[in-house]
């Protein structure tokens, strides 16, 4: 406990840490309060019972609650999240925005750009489908078009309001701001989901003993996440010795280190995007429905969870491979001397660091699978539905790995101003953020 108020008197005493931390609590509780501000025209009291399930419910997960109280935030950052990814994968398939990613700072700016605008655009066309799918005609209080026109306003200029929020935190506070954000919207829904399980628990079946034993099995869920996230596999790099006059450069082991789930949460956002086509099948064609459709909409069937699981797996390859590109590895450490002991620099190195890469993303993607599905587990055990979503998914992956980079980030102005950082022994390791686009948020 001493160690404790000794870091936190440190944090306080370091004035740019001190503001950078200030500032973020402050942008944090604008957007928590903007996340209560209905749409004008909207009556909340009919909105309460429209039960919100599947990627609604994710939706309103990540925005906080506001996706289901029709708040002038309720796209939430999502909008610029699939721009993000959309950029990034242009990135890999044209040459135009591949050119642009090389480019340094100018290209960053370029992308930044196009993102903003594929951000309106995409805000735009969600703005449409959610005033006409998710706002009852009950809770509407204006005449159409004009509600309909006025909503669209607004909840794009509530995105990219979020968007600047997420910016200046990133800029002006610490950690990554869109991930904050979206840390802050899933958090927010924790207490509701706690008090409803432990009700449940104490006025149904069950008693305190099995609410307990829920605690103890997502304490250990969360450390086995957090060894995911935070597992590597480290290539030692050798660097020839350079003697220029008087001074040696060059002759010291670095190591390349490779995350075991480098794809982060992409896999599973991809594979759950697929899992909603039968969904939607069901819902435009009802004649449709058999036995297969009817279980591969049933998200805690054992074909639902088998094929969401196989699709993690190959999303998870097929992220890491077009992100981690060892050929470029085995160049840059050739053009600047380092080669790894034991194997030829050029194609042999860059055959070998593809070999581990392969070896480590297997049990990696099958730990993310695991953990993927662990929420329907959960359900299947007698778990809360809305407290389920805490034992794995994509949300406790962003819980995990946004909180790890934040402290890293801290730690990092402890130990550069002299201080001891977060740990008695050793560094606090933040993760290496898998970005969704040139400016994306680190997921």
């Amino acid at each position: 406990m001493k160690k404790l108020f000794t870091t936190l008197s440190n944090i306080w005493k370091i004035e740019d840490l001190r503001v950078r931390i200030l500032n973020t609590l402050l942008f944090l509780l604008i957007y928590r309060i903007g996340s209560f501000i209905v749409l004008p025209g909207v009556n909340p009291v009919a909105l309460e019972n429209h039960a919100r399930e599947g990627l609604l419910g994710l939706l309103n997960m990540f925005a906080g609650g506001s996706f289901a109280r029709a708040s002038i935030f309720a796209l939430g950052v999502m909008p610029y999240i699939s721009a993000s990814i959309v950029v990034q994968l242009l990135g890999i398939a044209v040459p135009t925005f591949q050119k642009m990613q090389k480019e340094g700072e100018s290209g960053r700016k370029k992308l930044n750009q196009i993102t903003r605008y594929l951000t309106v655009a995409i805000t735009l066309l969600q703005a449409v489908g959610y005033v006409r799918t998710q706002i009852t005609p009950d809770a509407k209080m204006l005449g159409e078009p004009l509600f309909s026109i006025t909503s669209m306003v607004i909840l794009t200029a509530g995105t990219l309001f979020v968007m600047w929020l997420g910016e200046k935190i990133t800029d002006k506070g610490i950690g990554n701001g869109i991930s904050l954000i979206i840390m802050v919207g899933i958090i927010a829904q924790l207490p509701g989901a706690f008090i409803a399980e432990l009700d449940s628990r104490l006025t149904g079946s069950g008693g305190i003993i099995p609410f307990i034993v829920e605690i103890v099995a997502l304490f250990f869920v969360v450390i086995f996440t957090i060894l995911i996230v935070q597992g590597v596999r480290k290539i030692p790099v050798q660097y020839a010795k350079k003697i220029v006059g008087n001074k040696q450069y060059g002759g010291v082991r670095q190591y390349i280190p490779l995350k075991v789930n480098a794809a982060g949460v992409m896999p599973i956002i991809f594979a759950q995007a697929l899992m909603f086509i039968p969904m939607s099948v069901g819902q435009f064609f009802p004649g449709a429905q058999g036995p297969v459709l009817t279980a591969l909409t049933n998200y805690t069937s054992v074909a639902y969870n088998l094929t969401f699981a196989i699709l993690i797996i190959a999303f998870t390859f097929f992220y890491t491979a077009i992100t981690v590109n060892p050929v470029q590895m085995s160049d840059d450490m050739k053009k600047n001397g380092g080669f790894v002991p034991g194997i030829k620099p050029g194609k042999v190195t860059g055959d070998y660091i593809d070999a581990v890469i392969s070896k480590i993303t297997l049990p990696g993607s099958v730990f993310l699978a695991i953990i993927a599905i662990l929420p329907s587990i959960a359900i299947v055990l007698g778990v809360n539905s809305s407290f389920a979503h805490f034992y794995g998914g994509t949300s406790l992956l962003i819980l995990v790995g946004v909180v790890l980079d934040t402290l890293q980030q801290i730690e990092s102005h402890l130990l550069m101003r002299h201080y001891d950082g977060l740990m008695k022994t050793g560094r606090l390791r933040g993760r290496t953020p898998v970005s969704t686009g040139a400016t994306g948020p680190a997921l």
